[in-house]
């Protein structure tokens, strides 16, 4: 039989043998309870996941806990994108566009190129629009400069060439299209290959683990009590320093620290919708909908991504959620530059709604700087709140070198400075996605089922090289690399996988975080039982 002896040849792409599964909820319980760490992470969102990355990586003992799962609240409903920010040039905010380029092209080119892709992004001006032909072409031209032409220049190209490659473009009253490149990722799969790299630097994490209230010593922020919401149990962690990364819930555990506390944030809703396509799109529109605003529609998982709003929100974060009004406004918005046959309501499969944390003041919510706030508290707790998905690695370092400032910092012996480590360290799985791809499709062992171009090409950009390791699930048990579903490219032995290595605990965060299956308006109950099942095997 030569499935073994195929497979065991794939190392030469990078990848490692099959590794063992993750400890058990009850292991990492016991591991957090009896030991004490240099660093505690509360918040499993990208912020929390890239801080405790590179304290690991810095030598610190780290504990990372979330009270749901990982990238399970705004970290998993963003716009998908690795950007340098093309309307902040509007403000002229130019060193900050060059900024976040070189950590997009840091991402998408050493870190994780298996996770991320290029983007080709039209501009579309329409007759009466917020802005010129030439003022948008001069505009491209210096977004791409500060990119130093990574990605071409960006230039003015005509309509009839633009609608070739997006076939629903509006083409009434369009006098030109802008053109530049940008990146984009599936943002719950690069988090938790993040969380991954951090295990694999020494993390304990923990995932669906909620904070009941914060430690002491002498007045300082010294751990925190928490509560395992699966199975019930009660635990502490006992820790040097307490980082609040916990996002929209930031002022929240604030309160715990002192209750006096003001309030440091405000909150903006920013809503999607994901849309079954009528025909392919070679390229992705942003579509200016006044002087600030932007409207995306994205090429994403073969769908079609819309959105985003940007409103002020106020409440309990758990509770937001797309309502009607957001998805009219979407898809008015997107009526701007595509044709109706693709904006029926009966291609929607799924709608979801995230909360970008902003700096607390006045002003429109669309205005607001992105930027990263870090505070220390009365107790020394430190909190993190704000920022964007494209330069998580540098917040990260930032947050690093607040902390190593910091009097009595937690430093031991095995601490190296963040300046002193590598600056682009790739994220577990790095290979070249098309070379995985087809080794998973020659390499394949008989028996068992055939795997499908398109599962080779999503397990290739989802995993990496890492994609190996669920073949071998797959090669051993045939009827796990079955579909999922028929009109999905995701196979059973992802949820196996998912189970065993990626923390994975509830159907959700198979179906919606590990897979596209809850996007794609395939989670039916039928499957979500299927998946429960596969899930208590463990």
């Amino acid at each position: 039989m030569t499935s073994q002896s195929t497979l065991q040849s794939v190392p030469a792409l990078g990848t490692r043998p099959a590794s063992g599964s993750n400890p058990s909820r009850a292991e990492t319980r016991e591991q957090l309870s009896k030991a004490s760490y240099d660093l505690l992470v509360i918040g499993g969102g990208i912020l929390g996941i890239s801080t405790a990355w590179h304290a690991a990586q810095s030598g610190l003992r780290v504990a990372l806990v979330d009270a749901g799962d990982f990238a399970g609240a705004t970290s998993s409903a963003s716009s998908k994108l690795l950007h340098g920010g093309l309307r902040y040039l509007q403000t002229g905010a130019v060193k900050l566009v060059a900024e976040n380029h070189f950590e997009r092209r840091a991402v998408s080119r050493q870190v994780a190129p298996h996770l991320a892709n290029p983007l080709t992004f039209y501009l579309p001006v329409y007759k009466g629009g917020p802005h010129g032909a030439a003022k948008l072409g001069a505009g491209v031209f210096a977004y791409s400069a500060l990119s130093a032409f990574g990605d071409g220049v960006g230039h003015l190209l005509s309509p009839a060439k633009a609608a070739q490659d997006v076939p629903e473009l509006r083409t009434e009253n369009l006098k030109a299209v802008a053109v530049y490149g940008d990146d984009q990722m599936n943002d719950a799969r690069m988090a938790l290959m993040t969380v991954r790299a951090a295990v694999e630097a020494g993390a304990v994490v923990l995932n669906h683990a909620e904070v009941s209230g914060l430690r002491f010593t002498k007045g300082r922020v010294t751990g925190a009590d928490l509560k395992d919401r699966l199975s019930g149990d009660e635990f502490g962690v006992n820790a040097r320093l307490v980082l609040n990364a916990t996002g929209p819930w930031v002022d929240h555990l604030r309160k715990m620290e002192d209750p006096n506390a003001a309030p440091s944030i405000r909150l903006s809703k920013g809503a999607h919708l994901v849309l079954k396509r009528t025909a392919p799109w070679k390229a992705a529109l942003a579509t200016p909908i006044d002087k600030y605003r932007i409207t995306f529609a994205l090429p994403w998982e073969d769908m079609l991504l819309l959105g985003t709003t940007d409103e002020e929100f106020e409440g309990d974060p758990a509770d937001v959620a797309v309502n009607d009004k957001d998805i009219s406004q979407i898809l008015d918005e997107a009526a701007f530059s595509i044709r109706d046959q693709q904006l029926g309501r009966d291609l929607i499969t799924y709608a979801f709604a995230g909360l970008r944390v902003l700096p607390g003041g006045p002003g429109d919510t669309a205005k607001a700087k992105r930027e990263t706030v870090v505070t220390e508290g009365t107790g020394g707790m430190l909190s993190v709140a704000g920022g964007k998905w494209t330069t998580f690695r540098h917040i990260g370092r930032t947050i690093m070198q607040k902390l190593e400032s910091l009097p009595g910092a937690p430093l031991g012996d095995d601490f190296e400075p963040i300046a002193s480590l590598p600056k682009k360290l790739p994220l577990p799985g790095i290979a070249n996605p098309r070379a995985v791809a087809h080794r998973l499709l020659t390499d394949r062992p008989a028996p068992g089922p055939r795997m499908g171009a398109d599962t080779a090409k999503h397990l290739a950009t989802h995993y990496g090289s890492l994609a190996f390791d669920i073949a071998r699930i797959a090669n051993e048990n045939p009827e796990l690399g079955e579909r999922v579903h028929p009109d999905a490219p995701e196979i059973w032995a992802q949820v196996v996988y998912a189970r065993d290595n990626e923390w994975a605990e509830t159907p959700d965060d198979v179906l919606r975080r590990r897979t596209t299956l809850t996007i794609r308006g395939l989670a039916s109950d039928d499957v979500r039982a299927k998946v429960q099942d596969l899930l208590d095997k463990k």
